[in-house]
């Protein structure tokens, strides 16, 4: 009689995903770049998945202007391109556009680290971002608190899909806006996403 042994299964395990793909950190686990899956089994370069689309761009670009235009800066500091906030060992997160208060984040803290002060107001613009079981709303809810836990007084989050913006104050109830009404970022300063897009023609108002 002849033994012969099964044969064993073998389980691939999951590719280690490089550091260079984490867009932030939340709770201690990594929250990817959307679409870097595809940069892993070679589709796609990591450079084909930074990069915003043009209309989230356009949408920055304006709400940067408009706030260098309108933004005391004897007293206040506008930062940009996915600036990290470095919130404890278990969370390190990103804006896109964080307005800083001058005592607290003076121009000697600025430097080639995270922040690691909460900015006055924090706006985001759509989302790029995906990990195993992650879920959007969910991801939204727990950034939002964390900023404002952190000490953010206002969280701003606008989301072109839904022509919405969401204003997060701390201690006070969230707000749903139609992106057509005008939103006070602080101190008399609004934006009006709806109106701009109108007067620039886009058809995506």
């Amino acid at each position: 009689m002849v033994v012969t042994k099964s044969p064993q299964i073998v389980r691939k395990s999951a590719p280690k995903v490089p550091n260079y793909l984490i867009h932030e950190v939340m709770d201690g686990k990594p929250i990817y770049y959307r679409g870097y899956k595809e940069v892993l089994n070679g589709t796609k370069t990591f450079a084909e998945i930074m990069g915003s689309s043009t209309f989230q761009s356009l949408i920055i670009t304006h709400l940067i202007i408009l706030l260098g235009r309108k933004v005391d800066e004897e007293k206040y500091t506008l930062l940009s391109s996915e600036t990290g906030i470095h919130l404890n060992k278990y969370n390190n997160l990103a804006g896109d556009i964080l307005i800083f208060e001058n005592s607290v984040l003076p121009i000697e803290a600025i430097d080639e680290h995270y922040a690691i002060v909460p900015p006055k107001v924090a706006i985001e613009v759509d989302i790029n971002i995906e990990a195993p079981g992650l879920e959007i709303d969910s991801y939204i809810f727990n950034k939002t608190q964390k900023l404002l836990n952190f000490g953010v007084e206002k969280v701003i989050w606008i989301t072109t899909k839904s022509k919405k913006v969401t204003v997060a104050t701390r201690n006070e109830d969230w707000q749903v806006k139609d992106w057509n009404k005008d939103i006070e970022v602080f101190d008399g300063v609004i934006f009006n996403i709806g109106e701009y897009l109108r007067k620039k023609g886009s058809p995506f108002a």
